[in-house]
């Protein structure tokens, strides 16, 4: 059984904080869903990828466990379910850029609830490490409006304040996330832990759109919508947010917050990769501050 170490737990971090960079361009290609249709099924997708695994690595998995932290799990699905949604939504009524940018402030949320719930100061490293990566993410976020390079709509944080106030709201509930998540990644394994979790998530998506979509998720009849959604549910959801949670055994939940701050950064070198999108010069800037920031970050000891 492989040891868990903080080294471990923070490349589990990184990995995820590059993987969500996808997040945005696959929600962006499934436009002709509603926000509650493309959760529901991300987490559904995500979900048998990892029944799959589960199966195929014949990883261990305890009901016992489930049954225990049920009360948790179902807490933790709540607030996962509606992060989800917030995103989803953010993505689909604002830039890609303000919804990646406003999303990752869940650090100083983070921060925040740690100090004042659970009693978990920051360091004065921390607090300058995640201040620094935060303007390096606004300085990004300058510098794709300049040359207008998400291919949505150029302009700073003004194209719609629903979708900004959205993409703040996933932050706050990721933040509570993060922090009620640290206690039991601790107690279980992780796939016992995030399946069952998945599973409950996508009844929480299923309730809450309900009422406001007056139908139950349906599959997507356009077959342009398959593969974007099993790109949705595999890379930033199967596999990056269950990383993301993993990190939790060994990080503070800000810390872990903190690696996602590498989304805006991956999402960049996409756009340039996928659609010939170059940043200004001064990306690289401010990528430069936010690795930097996040390496102080690094630097500290549980």
């Amino acid at each position: 059984m492989r040891i868990r170490t903080r080294e471990l737990a923070l490349t589990e971090g990184v990995a995820a904080g590059i993987l969500f960079g996808t997040a945005a361009i696959f929600i962006r290609f499934l436009q002709g869903l509603d926000a509650f249709s493309i959760a529901f099924w991300r987490i559904i997708i995500a979900c048998l990828a990892l029944t799959a695994i589960l199966i195929v690595a014949k990883r261990p998995f305890s009901l016992v466990l489930v049954r225990k932290n049920a009360k948790e799990l179902l807490i933790l699905s709540f607030f996962l379910g509606l992060h989800f949604i917030f995103f989803v939504s953010a993505v689909k009524d604002t830039t890609i850029l303000n919804a990646t940018v406003l999303v990752n402030i869940s650090p100083i949320f983070s921060m925040l609830v740690s100090s004042f719930l659970f009693k978990i100061k920051p360091s004065r490293l921390a607090l300058a490490g995640l201040t620094v990566s935060f303007i390096g993410v606004c300085i990004i976020a300058f510098a794709e409006t300049i040359t207008g390079s998400t291919g949505v709509q150029s302009g700073a944080f003004s194209s719609s304040l629903i979708g900004d106030l959205e993409a703040v709201l996933a932050a706050v509930v990721e933040a509570f996330y993060l922090n009620y998540g640290r206690k039991l990644r601790s107690e279980m394994s992780i796939l016992t832990a995030v399946l069952p979790m998945y599973v409950l998530t996508a009844i929480v998506i299923g309730v809450i759109g309900l009422p406001v979509t007056q139908r139950t998720p349906a599959l997507p009849a356009k077959t342009e919508f398959i593969l974007p959604l099993l790109g949705l549910g595999i890379f930033p959801t199967a596999i990056a947010h269950t990383l993301y949670f993993s990190s939790l055994s060994n990080l503070k939940s800000f810390e872990t917050a903190t690696m996602a701050l590498i989304e805006p950064i991956g999402a960049t070198f996409l756009g340039m990769a996928l659609f010939q999108e170059i940043p200004a010069p001064l990306f690289g800037f401010g990528a430069a501050l936010t690795l930097l920031g996040i390496l102080f970050v690094v630097k500290q000891k549980l």
